[in-house]
């Protein structure tokens, strides 16, 4: 009924490249926000650290407006070349952020709203970057996304097919 598959060691597909899944232990994680998600961010790097995590903040701190393109930009930037394990980019519904980390090669950003969007947005869909959007939720719940976002590993072969797919659109135009 939970639709559970259990793949014996040693019987993963050789043919599946084995750097397209999301690192499942998070120990370095990149945040950024724009001007409508410094309160939001403030708090989850508070969360973060109190759980050991190694966090960077690439901004914003301060309350005049900043384009969410640029700070998703440096977040996915860093998540690409495998500087940090994930992110984390907010902004005021979460989508504009999440349509620009999209925009960089190898990010498979989700906007996510609830605990079970961010475990499938990691689960089945290989999410490294997460969006949120500080208009539409409380710092309790968006902790609470967090939380489940970062503890979620990808562990079946057939999620990492579909990852094998995303990552050949990105080749095309």
């Amino acid at each position: 009924a939970r639709r559970v598959t259990v793949i014996a060691a040693g019987t993963a597909d050789a043919m599946l490249p084995d750097d397209l899944a999301p690192t499942a232990d998070i120990r370095r994680i990149v945040i950024g926000s724009d001007h409508t998600g410094i309160a939001m961010k403030k708090a989850i790097v508070q969360y973060l650290r109190g759980r050991g995590i190694a966090v960077t903040d690439v901004g914003t701190d301060k309350p005049e407006p900043v384009d969410y393109p640029d700070i998703a930009g440096q977040v996915a930037r860093l998540v690409a070349r495998r500087e940090v394990d994930a992110g984390i980019v907010i902004d005021g519904a979460g989508l504009g952020s999440a349509i620009a980390a999209n925009k960089i090669d190898g990010i498979r950003c989700a906007m996510c709203t609830d605990k079970t969007l961010a475990r499938y947005a990691r689960e089945h869909n290989g999410a490294n970057v997460l969006a949120l959007g500080a208009t539409l939720l409380s710092v309790e719940t968006a902790l609470a996304i967090v939380d489940t976002w970062i503890s979620t590993p990808m562990t079946e072969a057939r999620y990492i097919r579909r990852l094998a797919k995303i990552q050949g659109l990105e080749r095309t135009r």
